[in-house]
């Protein structure tokens, strides 16, 4: 048999090996893609809707194709084009000899007898001749692509890429091009309407061959209830449905993301976006932009996002709908962060053991290397709890904290949270960094805040923590942001300390410019933080609870400052009510593993030392129990009765009565007791009795060593200095000496005009008691004043 069979190959090998090069041609005749054609880019949200698209680079309206082919547009195509489709092996031969009949018939070319196999061939070969010979490849063509698809998926090629009319390819398009819905959603009349297009798509030209499409679209719905596919009572109400008279325009829900996603290499994104949520957050929006931009300010920016999963639910990239750089995607942007960074810093020193909830930090004038933070309301409060200089965003008290941090670690801290856009040195920014002397974008940010909510809420449930908790916010649905590379454990802020900013993030107390938070229309616990720009260039509002995070932007992308433009007036009341439309959540969960009890001195807010008489046991992170004791109170020697500081110079030991007494330093006291009541004065001394040099007065202005600039009048003439001292006893007099030479005497205001020249100079004052002060400064120089 071996040999007979051996012989016959040899006998015909020629044919043989013909045979087999045809065999072999024809089983790689179909290219793989079949199409090539650019898509449009197309971003749908979380639950399918379509939120925005835009045409392919060829000018085509072109979507994917879908997974499954919609019954209605499955069964009037076939109707329509091809009702054998699903029985032929990629032609169909007594179509082929009716066409062929129909054309000798007719003198002409009238019927092609083309398969939906055939048709799919023909538009994958771009608009060959319609000649025989084309047919003839195109059939061949044909059966080879039955054999290497299925016939869902040539349907599917096939729908996907007929031309619909105008510059509309695919039935997905179509469908939101002419009827601004998805193809599984359509009407029959609808699919009947798209179905006949591909056969002749210049039908669809508004304005032109209406009664011929509509009578086509109603020949192709008698067709389908004779063929029991609809009742009758389904195609006389189909009848009735107007075809459409001109394309509808695409979405526009999610321009900015739209054209974010539009640069990355795929053409349809599921993103995570809820588009309820994001046409009524463009709603709150749009009424604010409404409102604002009488003052000029033309541009807003909001997203909002799942903590626990850190997918972004709104995406409003810039809710400006002018020429006034509306097409900015602010959300990307790197603005200026104001005060939006501090409650990070508050953190920090919590964990590090440096401050506790209630302990005081400075709040005075001053001046470092140059650098002189103001507060916001120009006012002082000599020294105040953490916390509320925190609630407050106080400048100084958060200067001096960097200051003792340090500027390096911080900007170290920001990068490992998620703050990319930290890319000089930290002595780049200096310590303006905590008041927006560093650039920040909304999405960073907002990621940053959604984080140690993730890690509070980790760590509350299990007690560990994840250092993947830190990341990114994700926007197409269902991949999760990486954490950055190298991010450890031990880079991330204890839960303990992030409960505690959040405690302080939700106090009601706020400052004077801040009374109208609380009307901004909702109840809700939110620990929220503003920020604002220097020169008014931004507003900033964040606010976090246990289920969603928001940040919103406002301002005006070409960074002109506006008065008024500040986080509590114009963001702020964005952010609340975007937290209005969001479902309400639990509180944070208390991190009780981290909490740790201990005896805080009621005045100071320290750990309590063994001359604080007032004391409570608070909880406090356990990294406090490294923290400072209590430095402000110091032992006083009374009278009996309780009027004078004697010492044992005027009084025996035995008579005097030995006293704790709360005390601050002299600057901090001079603002401290303006604004407290309560606080207790000491006592003058008895006459006679010679008080030890104690440090009872201090210099507001200047600081020490430090560098100042005397100004010079427009007219020419030389300006002055204010320098500034005060005293604990409101009734003592200073004697002010600059350079050795005597210059004033002042009594209750302790302020001097002075004319230093350019140079180093020496300041000493004394009071009537002998008490001496020296101060050096420098003057660099005398800058023109340009207002009086």
């Amino acid at each position: 048999m071996r040999i007979v069979l051996l012989a016959w190959i040899k006998r015909h090998k020629f044919r043989l090996g013909t045979a087999i090069l045809v065999c072999t041609g024809y089983l790689f005749l179909i290219r793989v893609p079949l199409f090539h054609d650019p898509m449009s880019t197309v971003i749908f949200d979380r639950h399918g809707e379509l939120l925005g698209a835009r045409v392919a680079s060829d000018g085509q309206w072109r979507f994917q194709g879908s997974r499954s082919i919609p019954e209605k547009i499955r069964r009037t195509t076939l109707a329509f084009e091809d009702r054998y489709f699903y029985f032929h092996p990629g032609f169909n031969p007594v179509s082929l000899a009716r066409s062929a009949w129909l054309n000798l018939k007719s003198g002409k070319i009238i019927s092609g007898g083309s398969t939906i196999t055939m048709q799919t061939i023909r538009l994958s070969r771009k608009g060959k001749r319609r000649t025989i010979q084309e047919k003839v490849i195109e059939l061949v063509l044909a059966t080879r692509l039955e054999l290497s698809r299925s016939k869902n998926e040539i349907l599917n090629l096939y729908l996907s890429n007929a031309p619909y009319g105008g510059n509309v390819v695919g039935i997905n398009a179509a469908a939101w091009r002419y009827f601004g819905t998805a193809s599984q959603d359509l009407s029959w009349a609808e699919a009947a309407t798209l179905a006949v297009l591909p056969n002749s798509p210049a039908l669809i030209h508004p304005g032109k061959n209406r009664n011929l499409l509509l009578a086509k679209r109603n020949y192709l719905l008698r067709k389908l209830h004779k063929a029991g596919w609809i009742d009758r009572t389904t195609m006389e109400l189909s009848y009735s449905e107007a075809i459409p008279e001109k394309p509808v325009a695409m979405p526009k829900r999610a321009s900015h993301l739209l054209d974010r996603l539009g640069r990355g290499p795929q053409a349809e994104y599921r993103t995570t976006l809820d588009g309820r949520l994001q046409d009524r957050a463009s709603d709150i929006l749009a009424k604010h932009h409404k409102l604002l931009k009488y003052n000029g300010i033309h541009n807003e920016a909001a997203i909002i996002a799942e903590v626990e999963t850190g997918n972004i639910l709104v995406y409003l990239g810039n809710a400006g709908n002018d020429e006034n750089g509306s097409e900015v995607d602010i959300i990307r942007s790197s603005r200026s962060t104001g005060s939006i960074l501090k409650p990070f810093l508050y953190a920090a020193m919590l964990d590090d053991g440096k401050i506790l909830p209630n302990s005081l930090v400075t709040d005075i004038p001053i001046n470092m290397s140059g650098f002189a933070p103001r507060n916001f309301n120009g006012e002082y409060e000599g020294a105040i709890q953490a916390s509320l200089a925190l609630s407050r965003s106080l400048n100084v008290p958060a200067v001096v904290e960097l200051r003792e941090y340090g500027i390096e670690r911080f900007r170290n801290l920001l990068r490992n949270l998620g703050m990319t856009t930290l890319v000089r040195p930290a002595d780049h920014y200096g310590l303006s960094l905590i008041l927006g002397g560093a650039e920040g974008s909304l999405e960073d940010i907002t990621a940053m805040y959604s984080g140690l909510s993730r890690v509070l809420i980790h760590y509350a449930a299990t007690g560990m923590y994840y250092p993947s908790d830190i990341r990114p916010l994700n926007l197409v649905y269902g991949k999760v942001s990486p954490a950055a590379p190298g991010r450890e454990e031990s880079g991330m802020i204890s839960a303990s300390a992030i409960w505690f900013t959040y405690k302080a993030m939700d106090e009601l107390g706020r400052p004077a410019e801040e009374t109208g938070w609380k009307y901004f229309g909702t109840s809700r616990k939110i620990a929220w933080k503003t920020g604002t720009s220097f020169g008014f260039r931004d507003g900033w509002a964040i606010g976090t609870s246990p289920a969603y995070v928001a940040g919103v932007w406002v301002g005006n992308a070409d960074g002109e400052g506006r008065p008024g433009l500040t986080g509590i007036s114009a963001a702020a009341p964005v952010l609340f009510e975007l937290f209005g439309i969001l479902p309400e959540s639990e509180w944070f969960g208390e991190p009780a593993d981290e909490l740790v009890q201990a005896v805080i001195c009621r005045e100071s807010g320290f750990l309590a030392g063994p001359l604080c008489v007032n004391r409570d046991t608070l909880s406090i992170p356990e990294s406090g129990i490294r923290s400072q004791v209590c430095l402000y109170h110091r032992t006083i020697h009374l009278t009996p009765d309780f009027q004078y500081r004697v010492n044992s110079n005027c009084l025996e030991t035995s008579l005097m009565v030995h006293s704790s007494w709360f005390v601050l330093p002299p600057v901090q006291e001079w603002y401290y007791r303006n604004r407290h009541s309560d606080y207790r004065l000491m006592p003058p001394y008895r006459e006679g009795c010679e008080p030890v040099a104690e440090g009872s007065m201090d210099l507001i202005y200047p600081a020490e060593k430090t560098r100042i600039f005397v100004p010079i009048e427009l007219s020419g003439k030389k300006g002055r200095a204010i320098f500034e001292a005060v005293h604990r006893d409101q009734n003592a007099m200073i004697f002010w000496h600059l350079d050795g030479k005597f210059i004033s005497c002042t009594k209750n205001i302790h302020q001097v005009e002075l004319y230093p020249d350019t140079g180093k100079h020496k300041l000493i004052l004394v009071d009537d008691k002998g008490e001496e002060l020296v101060r050096y400064f420098t003057v660099m120089g005398r800058e023109v004043r340009k207002g009086s």
